[in-house]
C-alpha cells in the first residue's frame, strides 16, 4: 500500500452499514481494519478512504467532533474519487436500486488553455458524504 497524501477520514453512523456501501456495493477493499474501534481503512484503484463510526458524546474517545454531531454528517462534502471503470461502479448501484444524486455523464472542464474530461455520476452514501466517481476520458483543445 503506498502512503497518500491526503485520506479523509469520514465519520458514520453504523461501521456496518457503511462498509456493507462501500465494499458490498462500490468495491472497495479493506486495507486493514481495527473491528474494536469500529474502524476501517478502504482503497478502490489506489484512493484510500478512513470509515470510524462516531460516538455522540463530543470529545468522547479519539472522535473529533468540532460541533455537536447532526445528521447528515456529509453536508458540505464532495470527494472525487477517480476510479479505472465508473461504468462498474454506476451498474453496480443500478443493480442495487441505490439512490443516485446525480446521473452519469460526460462532462469537460476548462484547464488553462485544454479541456480534460471525465465521465461521472454522483451519489451520497449512508450519511449523507457527496462522492463524485468518475474515469478520466482525455483531453482536447478549447473550441474557439
Amino acid at each position: 500500500m503506498d502512503n497518500p497524501k491526503l485520506v479523509p477520514e469520514l465519520l458514520c453512523s453504523d461501521i456496518s452499514v457503511s462498509l456493507n456501501f462501500y465494499i458490498g456495493i462500490l468495491g472497495f477493499h479493506i486495507s486493514f481494519e481495527r473491528p474494536e474501534d469500529r474502524f476501517a481503512y478502504l482503497d478502490i484503484d489506489g484512493a484510500h478512504l478512513m470509515l470510524e463510526q462516531a460516538t455522540e458524546e463530543l470529545g468522547q474517545d479519539r472522535t473529533w467532533w468540532t460541533a455537536k454531531p447532526e445528521q447528515p454528517y456529509g453536508r458540505g462534502i464532495n470527494l472525487q474519487i477517480e476510479v479505472a471503470n465508473v461504468l462498474r461502479l454506476y451498474k453496480s448501484l443500478q443493480k442495487s436500486r441505490y439512490p443516485l444524486y446525480r446521473t452519469i455523464e460526460e462532462k469537460w472542464y476548462r484547464k488553462d488553455v485544454i479541456e480534460t474530461g471525465q465521465r461521472q455520476f454522483l451519489v451520497q452514501d449512508p450519511d449523507g458524504y457527496l462522492l463524485r466517481f468518475c474515469t478520466d476520458i482525455g483531453e482536447r483543445p478549447i473550441a474557439s
